[in-house]
């Protein structure tokens, strides 16, 4: 189910004081043209709170709305040497000031980790010998070749 949106501060007041004045839910609801669940909830808030307040919500926002994390998740695997203070700068020209943790989090959060590939040892002549000397010759053969052939 989508989640409606939120009713402005004049229809409260206009709900609170058809309350007082002792109209039923059904008649208020259709008047004002609101679910009645809805005016049922702001007059049992105003009855038990004394206010029509719409109550804050715990924790604070996001700073990525989920519009902005599928367009870096995009970028990403376009180009997965995208670092993340470049996709900083692609998020400040769309106007969303973010910091690089951020967007590192963002990235971390839908199994994205940066990584260096690892430096590989080049093989020197010596190693190519031994290595196909050792692997062309049977299993008593190499027994004997490991025994009196250390590799130094």
């Amino acid at each position: 189910m989508g989640k409606s949106k939120e009713i402005s501060q004049d229809l409260r007041k206009k709900m609170v004081d058809l309350h007082k004045s002792g109209s039923s839910l059904g008649a208020i609801s259709k008047r004002l043209k609101v679910p009645r669940s809805s005016e049922q909830t702001i007059a049992r808030k105003y009855k038990h709170h004394g206010t029509m307040q719409p109550s804050y919500r715990s924790g604070r926002r996001r700073v990525l709305s989920p519009r902005d994390e599928r367009t870096l998740l995009r970028n990403v695997q376009i180009n997965p040497i995208t670092t993340a203070k470049d996709l900083v700068k692609m998020l400040e020209e769309t106007g969303t000031k973010v910091s690089i943790s951020t967007v590192k989090r963002v990235l971390y959060r839908h199994n994205l980790k940066g990584h260096s590939a690892r430096k590989k040892p080049l093989l020197q002549n010596r190693h190519k010998k031994s290595h196909t000397t050792v692997c062309n010759c049977t299993w008593g053969q190499r027994l004997y070749f490991l025994e009196k052939c250390p590799l130094v």
